[in-house]
């Protein structure tokens, strides 16, 4: 057990996993900044190019995938330090809090996009 790694609030509890599962755990988190950039990337691409949407649906889509990328960075940072814990105590793993909330959100966004090029 190593005090002077960050975050201490999962560092100092249990003891040291097999690294293999660090390992995975820290990958999951990158997959969840990927996605987090990916949500980022559409929101700006809405505002920055021509697209053939109506100006108000076209900027509330471009919110939503902003406020979805938030999430997802956030769901990336709670899930890796919630497994981390669980690995280190050796307590069932947790599932993902936001998951459901990001699909739903793209979904209202995709939408959103498709009523703001229907009426333009």
């Amino acid at each position: 057990m190593s005090s002077s790694r960050f975050p201490g609030s999962v560092y100092r509890r249990g003891d040291e996993p097999d690294p293999r599962f660090s390992l995975a755990n820290e990958r999951t988190f990158l997959a969840w900044v990927r996605t987090a950039l990916a949500l980022f990337a559409a929101g700006v691409a809405l505002e920055a190019l021509e697209v053939p949407v109506q100006p108000g649906f076209r900027v509330a889509a471009a919110g939503v995938f902003v406020l979805l990328g938030l999430l997802a960075a956030l769901q990336g940072r709670i899930g890796w330090m919630n497994t981390e814990r669980s690995l280190r105590e050796k307590r069932a793993l947790p599932g993902p809090t936001m998951g459901l909330v990001l699909v739903a959100g793209v979904v209202v966004a995709v939408a959103l996009i498709f009523i703001g090029f229907v009426l333009v």
